[in-house]
């Protein structure tokens, strides 16, 4: 007697198929990355670009003004 059979001859609720869910899809089948993967890059790389463009204006600034009005060097084309 089969296991399909054998349950519902006592009565017991059927199983259930032991499927693998993922909580997100992959994009597709020969790259092995998910959609939420993809969110998260994009996450990742917008903020790096975002303090990369900080740290740029930041630079600037200090080259530009803080260095010489502290005497750190003398700007050329002043």
């Amino acid at each position: 007697m089969g296991e399909a059979r054998r349950r519902s001859a006592k009565g017991s609720i059927p199983r259930e198929n032991k499927k693998k869910v993922a909580d997100s899809s992959q994009l597709s089948k020969w790259l092995p990355i998910t959609e939420r993967q993809r969110d998260q890059f994009f996450s990742i790389t917008k903020t790096g670009a975002w303090i990369g463009i900080f740290v740029l204006i930041l630079f600037w600034v200090v080259v530009r003004f803080i260095g010489p009005a502290a005497g750190w060097w003398v700007l050329s084309d002043m």
